[in-house]
This record gives C-alpha cells, structure tokens and sequence, in this order.
C-alpha cells in the first residue's frame, strides 16, 4: 500500500464522519503531496489551491483531522508541529538537527506501541512517540560533523 496514492481524502473524511469541504479536502491534499509541514505551511498550500483561506480555518481543519485520526500531530522538541496523513501505523521519525528535515522509519518491532514502559501505573497506552536525531545525508556532506555551523538544536 502506498499511503499517497491511497488517501482518498473525500472517502476518507466521509468515513470519519466529517462533512466534505473544500479547504478539508485541499488541507489533507497539501500533507498527502508535503508531509511533515507545519500548519503555516498548509495555510500557504491551501491559499495556492483555493485562494483566500485564514490561517485559523486550517487549523481549525487539521484539530478536526487529528482529532478523527485522519492526520497525526508530530512535535520534534524546538520545532514547530508538523503533520502528515501517514497515522495510526507504527512508524516513528528522524530529525535532522542541522535542517530540521524529517523522514519516516518503520518501527522494526511490528504492532504499535513498540515501546513498553516498566511501570504502566494505570495507564491504557495507546502510542509510543520515538523521535531519532541526527544529521541528515544532505547536511553531512555540507560541513564536516561536529562543525558549529552543523549543529542548529543542540
């Protein structure tokens, strides 16, 4: 299954019981094409698609959208939030500290949550957030590691 080519955002929202609407559908369009993007930055997709959309209207979408699993909310510590359509499977991110880009990486162990913690003290756990930091292809070829100007989250 490709996740991009399968998303039929229409199919999808009537499935989750949110209304068909056109900034829903052009939200859910910009993180098929541009996963990872920050709410700014599928405001600036959605302006390109439908013209005059407030910034709080995708918000508004992209709250409804995580809220019916349709988009998952990731939070890389010192960045913006990000979100993609990638959601409800195990897969886990890499951050690159020089960039900030993020990737997808399938979690090795299966089923989620993949991680168990020693002592659920009551909780019901649903989901284990794994975010791994490194330096990305492209940066480390730029600067030598270790170099000021290649470490930006430190």
């Amino acid at each position: 299954m490709n996740p991009a080519t399968d998303f039929d955002p229409p199919a999808r929202l009537r499935a989750a019981g949110l209304r068909v609407t056109a900034p829903r559908v052009a939200v859910l369009n910009a993180l098929i094409d541009h996963p990872h993007s920050t709410a700014d930055e599928v405001a600036q997709r959605v302006r390109e698609a439908l013209g005059s959309v407030s910034t709080q209207a995708v918000y508004d979408v992209l709250r409804a959208c995580v809220s019916a699993g349709l988009v998952r909310r990731i939070e890389p510590a010192g960045s913006s939030a990000r979100y993609e359509t990638r959601a409800g499977d195990n897969h886990h991110h890499l951050v690159c500290r020089v960039c900030s880009r993020v990737s997808d990486v399938d979690c090795v162990v299966g089923a989620a949550p993949c991680l168990e913690p020693a002592d659920v003290m009551g909780y019901q756990i649903d989901e284990a957030e794994v975010v791994f930091w490194g330096i990305c292809p492209d940066c480390s070829t730029a600067a030598p590691v270790g170099d000021d100007a290649t470490v930006g989250n430190d």
